[in-house]
């Protein structure tokens, strides 16, 4: 190669720098004219060469120094935002820290305040526990006295329990005593006891006037003795003998005349009937009363209808007759419904007399048979027979609420209501409530109603009306999002059977693989650097796209083409026109 050709390469090289730094070349000239032309020998050439390569090195070496200290500003930039957030974390935590110990600070106080409350509230329950066992203690020194005194009273009860019982004890054997030596036998019958109570009153009569006795001795012993004292006298023994034999002879007189009372009551008691004879003459006595006053008011009849009818006087016989039979029926008639209502059977005699509703009998005449308590019960068991009536209708419509599916027969109206129709009633709904009862399966109302109102919160529905909507609304999501796992299992073929886990699992696989497909994608776009290198790529090329644009359209107006791909075609031409 000659020098020239050297030459030429390296300014070839020269301007392949100049372009790649977004400068224009330098063109060499073969011309003998050198107008307009300035000529370089070859050292300054060489020397104007050197001058660009170190001009251009210093280029290059300056952009990389500012590209470092791009980085090393966005490194820089990047640290100071990590510690700035490194500082407003820390800021942060302070912050909450703080917050923690004004938090624990107030329940610190908080809990002084409850301890204080606490020991406060312990020395009043303290006090408060003292002054019960004060009164606690008052209390059981109270009982221990109220129990001395009740244990007197039992002692003192005891005593005279025992005083009793050995008074009853004489009693009985004074009351034997006296029986045997009046009757000189053992009692043994009814009277026998009853004259034993005779007996027993007397005696106790006896000792009551011995008491009194004795009690008015000490009176008069007691006025005597003051009389003494007051005369100031010795007591003669003679009047004093005196008086006691006065003394005697009442008390003999009265005890004399109580044993012929007695003995006069005791004949008394011995011709008096026995108790079952009495009864038996008292029924006697009333049958008797009944049958009298019958006839007395057949014979008022008789004489009221004498008077009546004067014209007919050999009738009254007949009639009377005929009066007798009438009311021989009607005192059988009342005798058979008197048994009915007294027959074990009969329902219990539960009634209030009713007012008004026997004015029209004859009161006097109702009392005089005997059958006077038959009315009220007849009136009570008719107003029973009324009310049944009303239980039906009740009846009616508790059946109508429970079995509404049973159709019951019409009553007729003119035909009375019979229990064999309530118990029937009573019967068909006793027979549904067990139906419901044994079939486990039918829930209750409660049942029911708890799931309807956590239907209502599960779904927001406020109201009973809104509960269909949202069942349809609810069933018709639920529709479409089985529609739509049906697809996407057979979109991902899948069994018809898996759950819903699995395809949710399906789906996340399939995205995951996607966007690692996307990475690689972009990695393979972009190439293996990382993101800053890809920023500073894009930073150099917005500052060398303008250079690059305007180096570009100056030569596209130098070499007068309008296409880029024009360019290397006509650059080759000139260079094989300059050889």
């Amino acid at each position: 190669m000659t020098e020239k050709q050297r030459e030429e390469a390296e300014w070839e090289s020269i301007n392949v720098l100049l372009m790649m730094h977004g400068l224009k070349p330098l063109s060499l000239v073969e011309r003998t004219d050198l107008k307009d032309l300035i000529v370089f020998d070859k050292q300054s050439s060489q020397r104007m060469r050197q001058n660009l390569k170190t001009l251009v090195e210093e280029t290059t070496r300056q952009q990389n120094m500012i590209q470092e200290l791009i980085e090393t500003n966005q490194q820089l930039k990047n640290e100071l935002q990590l510690e700035q957030s490194r500082a407003a974390d820390q800021e942060q935590r302070a912050n909450d820290l703080e917050h923690i110990m004004e938090s624990v600070k107030s329940k610190i106080g908080e809990l002084e305040d409850e301890s204080l409350n606490r020991v406060c509230q312990q020395q009043n329950k303290i006090k408060d526990l003292q002054k019960e066992y004060k009164a606690l203690q008052a209390k059981c020194h109270h009982y221990k006295k109220k129990r001395m005194e009740q244990q007197e009273i039992i002692t003192s009860l005891q005593k005279d329990i025992y005083r009793l019982t050995k008074e009853d004890e004489e009693r009985v054997v004074t009351q034997n005593r006296v029986f045997a030596y009046l009757c000189k036998r053992v009692p043994h019958t009814v009277l026998d006891r009853q004259l034993l109570c005779l007996i027993d009153y007397y005696e106790s009569k006896i000792r009551k006037f011995q008491k009194q006795r004795q009690y008015k001795e000490d009176e008069s012993q007691s006025e005597e003795e003051k009389d003494y004292r007051s005369l100031d006298a010795s007591p003669t023994y003679k009047g004093l003998l005196m008086s006691l034999q006065n003394q005697l002879r009442e008390s003999q007189c009265k005890i004399d005349a109580l044993l012929s009372e007695k003995l006069n009551l005791q004949k008394d008691l011995e011709t008096r009937p026995t108790q079952h004879e009495l009864r038996l003459y008292k029924q006697q006595v009333k049958k008797l009363e009944k049958a009298l006053k019958k006839n007395i008011k057949l014979q008022d009849l008789i004489s009221q209808k004498k008077a009546e009818d004067p014209e007919k006087p050999d009738e009254p016989n007949r009639d009377n007759q005929q009066q007798a039979l009438i009311d021989q029926r009607y005192f059988q008639v009342l005798s058979s419904i008197n048994s009915i209502v007294h027959n074990p059977r009969a329902p219990v005699i539960i009634y209030k007399q009713s007012k008004g509703g026997t004015q029209h009998f004859n009161k006097d005449f109702v009392r005089d048979c005997g059958f006077e308590h038959l009315i009220p019960i007849v009136e009570m068991w008719a107003d029973q027979l009324t009310s049944l009536k009303d239980l039906y209708k009740s009846l009616k419509i508790l059946s109508t609420e429970l079995v509404p599916w049973h159709n019951l027969k019409r009553h007729d109206e003119n035909e009375g209501i019979r229990v064999e129709d309530l118990l029937f009633i009573v019967d068909t709904m006793l027979e549904e409530v067990e139906n419901k009862e044994k079939d486990s399966n039918m829930p209750n109302l409660k049942t029911l109603q708890a799931i309807v109102s956590h239907f209502q919160k599960l779904f927001d529905v406020p109201s009973l009306n809104g509960v269909y909507p949202r069942m349809n609304e609810v069933y018709t999501r639920l529709g479409e999002m089985n529609n739509a796992v049906r697809n996407l299992q057979e979109l991902l073929e899948l069994d018809s059977s898996s759950s819903l886990c699995v395809l949710v699992n399906t789906v996340g696989k399939l995205c995951r693989v996607i966007n690692e497909n996307m990475n690689e994608q972009v990695m393979q776009v972009l190439g293996p650097e990382d993101l800053q290198s890809i920023i500073n790529k894009l930073e150099e090329h917005e500052e060398f796209f303008p250079a690059f644009q305007a180096f570009t359209n100056d030569l596209l107006e130098i070499l007068e083409i309008d296409d880029l791909d024009a360019i290397v075609p006509a650059v080759k031409k000139l260079k094989i026109l300059s050889y």
